[in-house]
């Protein structure tokens, strides 16, 4: 039997399979440790450098151990991924078949129920109705450029479910998840029949779940996985029963979302919604009975309590900010609280009446719902804020309370210790130099062996990093204009393939303005990609396309944005991404911290930072052919002293200040013109490669088609 360094190594199975694989030794040291760690079902955390070959790292070991593996992943394209490529491939070149199964939360697929009831007299509403809610249609790219109307997609739909094995709606050409049919033909928690269902026997959802239980290797995501270990939601049983080890990919995101699911939190929607079921179900109920027997009776104080339940939720909404943003309910004042409080005892009184329905009709199973609700409701109603922070979000149509609490370190930590079997953290970033304590502190993991692997690329030589002089403050009101008047040399040099990433969408929209009134349409020299202006993925698509745009993004494009090659060869980072200390989120964090005598800057807003700063820092060098250039216009990179810890984060590129190294760097590797570039393909060794071939020198004294100063429209 051939063992890891065969497997990895030079004419080993990996490289007869896949010819542009390349053995690195650092994919072997981490793909020896990870094989250790499932053997004996250790906790580790493994961070692995950009180029490591992390997936193929962990796929081999997990194929090889010979036990029930489950891998979590932070999106659900690389979720997809594994599963369609990476997992078949790797299998195949070692001759290791195994059962493979992929396992989304509940909303990603087709409810054949829900599908056959949509229309007039149906349980959900009309599409007319959502659509004059004020939904609007997503554009079908793979068809036509118009927008996909809500009857057609509807139609495709219907099609597409009558030949569907997996009911996925990933499979629907030209639908994503933020179309207004997605919701009205998928269940949820709250409206799936469970095992009432007549479509139980051909539940896609169900379907799935059994097929996860009867594989060798499960592929899920972190929300999914969270919703199983922290709060067992989904109502099909438990997906990790049977889990020899979990492998975390992407584990960055972990404490984040875990401290969300071990929060609460309760729409106004959510609300609005469950209370019309109530009366619907009470109206059908009170049909088929006398309404003076003793059971009418009941169903008509029912339906009192539902009226009580609005008429808290009405004083409460009435009570809240005029302006939209999310607002911390310690500092909403005593009557709003005290509205909250009576809106969770309008809830339980509506429970109560509920739980007297001793049937087994619609009506009496929507109390199970009302109970949820209840729970939800008293833990926000009752939390001491030195444990968490409550706030309340409004927007122009609705409103929700949440909890976060500020510590689930030992509840996760229990939680990972009542499950006998291995966990495998592993991200690109998850350390502050050689530290791991800021991520293992937050989820209880800080007696857990760790392993920092580098990354195999040579940045001193493929990268700069240019941190310019003479920028204002960002508190400035013309530092966005300062930005962009740096900016533009610097992409005219680079002949575009930039990416400028924001900390605000205020700032990503400041900048797109500036930069369109820099570049009329007619004669822009790049095209401009910004985020908000068509769906992310579609942007992503036609910006490695185009080869020479220009992409705007903001919080979602500091992680997970792949471009390959030359299509990005200049990174410039708008200001250092500090979270915002006017959120009352991060507000109630810090106010925490110091209460308890920390020190909030240290301890949580500086490595918030500096890992945040690593993720946008690593879009730029995705394979040992690329080039390019990191700009950090922040002036507080080194201007104060906490700088030095955040170029300690960064990768080793070569730092310079001097505006003409830098743009010598970027225009020699440059393209010669400004054409668009082939898309590039994958690479085959479970890191990204590139197609890029190595660029020459530009003539220095060319002509720059839009250096012009950048003012504020």
């Amino acid at each position: 039997m051939l063992d890891l360094e065969d497997i990895f190594g030079p004419g080993g199975p990996l490289q007869s399979a896949l010819p542009d694989f390349k053995s690195r030794w650092q994919q072997l040291r981490m793909a020896q440790r990870v094989a250790t760690a499932l053997e004996h079902r250790e906790t580790i955390v493994v961070e692995a450098g950009t180029g490591t070959g992390k997936t193929f790292a962990y796929l081999v070991p997990a194929l090889l151990c010979g036990s029930r593996v489950l891998i979590s992943t932070g999106t659900r394209t690389l979720q997809d991924q594994l599963f369609s490529k990476d997992l078949p491939l790797v299998a195949a070149a070692l001759g290791r078949p195994a059962r493979i199964a992929l396992l989304k939360g509940r909303t990603n697929y087709l409810c054949r129920y829900r599908l056959a009831r949509i229309g007039p007299g149906g349980e959900q509403l009309t599409l007319d109705t959502a659509a004059s809610d004020g939904a609007t249609a997503t554009t079908d790219t793979d068809s036509d450029d118009g927008a996909t109307s809500l009857g057609t997609m509807l139609a495709r739909i219907q099609r597409w479910s009558r030949t569907t094995r997996q009911g996925d709606l990933a499979e629907v050409r030209g639908l994503s998840d933020s179309h207004p049919v997605w919701p009205q033909v998928t269940s949820t928690r709250d409206n799936c029949l469970g095992n009432k269902c007549p479509e139980i026997s051909r539940c896609h959802v169900a379907v799935a779940r059994r097929e996860a239980l009867d594989a060798d290797i499960v592929i899920v995501n972190h929300h999914l996985l969270l919703a199983d270990l922290a709060l067992k939601e989904d109502g099909f049983g438990d997906i990790l029963g049977a889990a020899d080890s979990i492998i975390l990919d992407e584990a960055h995101q972990i404490p984040d979302l875990a401290t969300q699911f071990f929060g609460a939190n309760v729409s106004s929607r959510r609300i609005e919604n469950l209370l019309k079921e109530i009366h619907t179900e009470a109206a059908s109920y009170l049909a088929h009975i006398p309404s003076d027997s003793d059971a009418g009776e009941l169903v008509a104080s029912i339906v009192a309590a539902v009226r009580g339940v609005e008429q808290a939720q009405q004083q409460l909404s009435a009570s809240l900010p005029a302006r939209t943003g999310r607002f911390p309910l310690a500092e909403m004042g005593v009557q709003l609280n005290a509205q909250v409080d009576d809106l969770a005892h309008s809830v339980q009184t509506l429970e109560g009446k509920l739980s007297d329905l001793r049937d087994d009709s619609p009506l009496a199973q929507l109390g199970e719902r009302v109970g949820d609700l209840v729970l939800s409701l008293d833990r926000i109603a009752n939390l001491d804020d030195i444990e968490g922070v409550r706030a309340v979000e409004v927007t122009p149509r609705s409103f929700s309370l949440s909890l976060m609490p500020f510590d689930i370190s030992a509840r996760f930590l229990s939680l990972l210790q009542s499950r006998r079997c291995g966990w495998i953290f592993t991200s690109a970033t998850l350390s502050l130099g050689e530290d791991f304590t800021h991520f293992t502190g937050r989820l209880g993991l800080v007696e857990s062996p760790t392993l920092k692997i580098d990354s195999p690329f040579d940045y001193p030589r493929q990268s700069l990093l240019y941190l310019p002089a003479g920028l204002p403050e960002p508190a400035s009101p013309k530092y966005v204009s300062a930005v962009i008047e740096t900016a533009l040399p610097l992409i005219d040099a680079a002949r575009g393939g930039a990416c400028i990433l924001f900390t605000s969408h205020r700032a990503l929209s400041q900048g797109a303005a500036l930069l369109r009134s820099c570049w009329s349409r007619e004669e822009s020299p790049y095209k401009l990609f910004v985020q908000g202006e068509a769906p992310r993925e579609r942007l992503l698509k036609e910006f490695r396309e185009d080869g020479n745009g220009v992409l705007l993004g903001t919080t979602s494009f500091w992680e997970g944005v792949d471009v390959k090659g030359e299509a990005l060869r200049l990174v410039i980072i708008e200001k250092l991404p500090f979270a915002s200390p006017d959120d009352p989120l991060v507000k109630a964090r810090i106010d925490h911290l110091q209460a308890t005598g920390g020190n909030a800057f240290r301890d949580y807003q500086l490595p918030e930072a500096a890992l945040a700063l690593k993720q946008g820092v690593g879009r730029l060098i995705r394979s040992e052919e690329d080039y390019g250039t990191v700009v950090i216009c922040d002036p507080r990179m080194m201007g104060r002293g906490y700088g030095k810890v955040l170029l300690a984060a960064l990768p080793a590129m070569s730092p310079t200040r001097d505006r003409d190294e830098a743009m010598r760097f970027i225009r020699k590797h440059a393209p010669r013109s400004v054409a668009a570039s082939e898309p590039v393909a994958a690479d085959a060794s479970g890191t990204p490669a590139t197609a890029a071939a190595d660029a020459s020198v530009p003539d220095a004294t060319a002509q720059s088609p839009s250096a012009r100063t950048a003012t504020a429209p």
